[in-house]
């Protein structure tokens, strides 16, 4: 037994406050690999100590502890931002910000907690861990409408694994991560040479998935592709709906559209989720406007609009002559943001959600749907949350030429929230081969080509504009045709080689 090995069996006699401190620890380390830090080894050292604290554990129920506790620390690092919004409007919400962050921080630790107990319960070993992580890492984007932030496989969109994606989506990048950590894990205490074998696989993986992502394009090589102009004003949201500020606001993104630009007019100018405090109702005379600074160019913007007593989270696509062509309504709201369960019930008592201007709050969209435009083609609208799921573009009712995204991610602050965003929306793009163009009212705003790259961008808290061309779009990938149902298939299947194993273990014996 090496050193390291043996300092897990004297852990696993430890009293359970000291074992929640250095769990809880390791489960914040493991959270690095997220963006904007990117310290992915950090993510796989970490899950490969907790891959043999959970081998080494007496039961299912000790299992369950060890997932439980470190997945505190995880989601208390990598979702930190959720405080955030809280903060925005501290009178009303301030003190909200730590029932938050410790209610994340439990809520989705308990998902790590079954994914534990349950691998154990089938009869232990690597096949149970990795199929009930990503069984359970699953069923996180899609209980109670899903949340499937920082999943551990979103520690490899920063490196050449992200390739993988285009075969394996976000589900795929999680086999890669635990099925790395149970490598290492082996290399260095265990079954040396399985171990080994399975590390130089990963890597293997990483120069395949190098060599084999397409290079991105240079505006040089795009001589006929379509110029589109994200316009980012940088209105914080504390003051993004101050009197006081919004012409200021609205002005800079007048001026921002109207700018020539080095190669002439742009075919498409696009403005940021809400971009406008007008209701789409009563928004003539201000859409006029913004057509006349865009000189003939289209123009694509959020803003919200009325139908009866309900309330939309919407985008509206301006042809040349400024008329209305396309409209979209947000169809994946935020919980507890956006709208509240029981919303006009908890109004009577102040509490609404963040973003909601009455009890309920917003209303959902019927869902995707694709605008066909004449600068850009095809495009599939998101609204800022939408983008985090994949099914909110597998779901498109036909295959678009392009993401078009618009979203405010003032609410996620400016260390962690706003890169892991922008990193989500990489990972749509690698999934479907699809080109993203991308407004963010305070960044990150980019244009990202089917292969992940982000070709042009305006950085976080900068006011400004950029064009640039839009990439082609890929071939279809086999993601994009499959969905998530080969990869939880595979995880089901490991699940059950685990019970088959361990009912014929006391045969073998």
């Amino acid at each position: 037994m090496t050193v390291l090995a043996a300092r897990v069996q004297q852990f696993a006699e430890a009293r359970w406050l000291v074992r929640f401190v250095i769990l809880f620890v390791v489960g914040a380390f493991a959270a690095l690999g997220h963006a904007p830090w990117g310290f992915w080894p950090a993510t796989l050292l970490s899950l490969a100590l907790l891959y043999a604290l959970y081998a080494d554990a007496a039961d299912w129920r000790v299992a369950a502890k060890t997932g439980f506790f470190a997945g505190m620390g995880y989601f208390a690092l990598s979702l930190s931002w959720i405080i955030e919004p809280f903060l925005v409007d501290p009178v009303r919400h301030g003190w909200l910000a730590p029932f938050a962050i410790l209610g994340v921080s439990v809520g989705f630790a308990l998902f790590w907690a079954a994914s534990f107990g349950v691998a154990r319960a089938l009869g232990g070993g690597a096949l149970a861990w990795i199929g009930a992580f990503t069984a359970f890492e699953a069923l996180r984007g899609w209980l109670m409408t899903g949340f499937p932030w920082a999943q551990v496989g979103h520690v490899l969109i920063s490196t050449p694994w992200l390739y993988w994606a285009s075969w394996g989506g976000a589900l795929g990048l999680i086999l890669l991560v635990l099925g790395g950590a149970v490598a290492l894990w082996n290399a260095i205490a265990k079954h040396r040479l399985i171990g080994t074998s399975g590390l130089l696989a990963l890597l293997l993986l990483y120069f395949a998935g190098q060599s084999l992502t397409p290079a991105p394009l240079e505006a040089a090589q795009l001589p006929d592709a379509p110029v589109v102009r994200l316009v980012q004003p940088n209105a914080p949201q504390h003051e993004k709906w101050d009197p006081d500020k919004v012409q200021t606001f609205y002005d800079r993104q007048i001026a921002f559209t109207a700018e020539p630009g080095q190669g002439g007019r742009p075919d498409m100018v696009i403005w940021p989720e809400t971009a406008i405090p007008v209701l789409l109702n009563h928004a003539d005379e201000t859409l006029a406007a913004i057509s006349n600074a865009a000189q003939g160019s289209e123009v694509v913007l959020g803003l919200r609009r009325l139908d009866g007593e309900r309330i939309f989270n919407s985008l509206v696509y301006l042809d040349g002559a400024g008329g209305i062509a396309g409209l979209y309504d947000k169809h994946h709201l935020v919980p507890f943001g956006e709208f509240m369960p029981l919303g006009d019930f908890l109004a009577r008592f102040g509490i609404k959600g963040l973003a909601a201007e009455t009890g309920s709050g917003f209303s959902s969209g019927p869902g995707p749907q694709v605008i066909k435009t004449a600068a850009i083609g095809r495009a599939l609208p998101l609204i800022c949350y939408e983008g985090v799921f994949a099914r909110n573009v597998l779901g498109a009712p036909e295959r678009p030429d392009v993401i078009l995204m618009i979203t405010n991610d003032a609410w996620f602050g400016e260390v962690s929230g706003p890169y892991q965003h922008l990193a989500k929306a990489r990972l749509r793009s690698v999934e479907t081969g699809l080109p993203m163009v991308r407004a963010a009212n305070t960044g990150v705003s980019a244009v990202i080509d089917g292969a992940g790259h982000v070709v042009a961008e305006i950085a976080l808290g900068e006011a400004g504009w950029i064009d640039a061309p839009l990439p082609p779009k890929m071939a279809p990938t086999f993601y994009s045709k499959t969905g998530d149902t080969p990869w939880l298939v595979l995880s089901l299947l490991f699940c059950a080689t685990a019970v088959r194993r361990a009912r014929d273990a006391p045969r073998r014996s």
